[in-house]
């Protein structure tokens, strides 16, 4: 199948296409015109990516799992089991920065609520 037909059947754009295969997690064969040509299985491949991907996966994590992204159900495969320690490592860098986040919420509220109660400060001129 061609770009365009993956990108139908898989759901993604054929940009998503072009740039999983630039990352090196979808290979295709060039017909002589110079056309992508895939098979069947890049459908379940292009969908494993897009699911890894949603999970908060990054395209440097998922290429570790090229062995398994053509498996129907990729978290239920032993030989995937990799992909169980990605996803807590990935989630040990998103609690990270949610506390990053978190802290920066703290920051802007105290800020918030100091020019509340002193809505009018008084200026100091730096030049008298």
């Amino acid at each position: 199948m061609r770009i365009g037909e993956l990108a139908d059947a898989s759901g993604v754009s054929t940009r998503a296409l072009r740039y999983y295969e630039q990352r090196g997690l979808l290979q295709a064969d060039r017909q002589e015109n110079g056309y992508r040509a895939y098979d069947e299985s890049a459908v379940t491949r292009v969908r494993n990516i897009r699911a890894l991907l949603d999970a908060g996966l990054k395209a440097d994590n998922i290429r570790r799992l090229t062995a398994c992204l053509d498996e129907e159900n990729i978290d239920h495969i032993p030989t995937c089991m990799e992909a169980y320690a990605l996803y807590e490592r990935r989630l040990q860098v998103v609690r990270a920065q949610l506390a990053a986040l978190t802290e920066v919420e703290s920051k802007l509220e105290q800020k918030l609520a100091d020019l509340r109660n002193n809505p009018h400060p008084t200026r100091t001129d730096p030049t008298t």
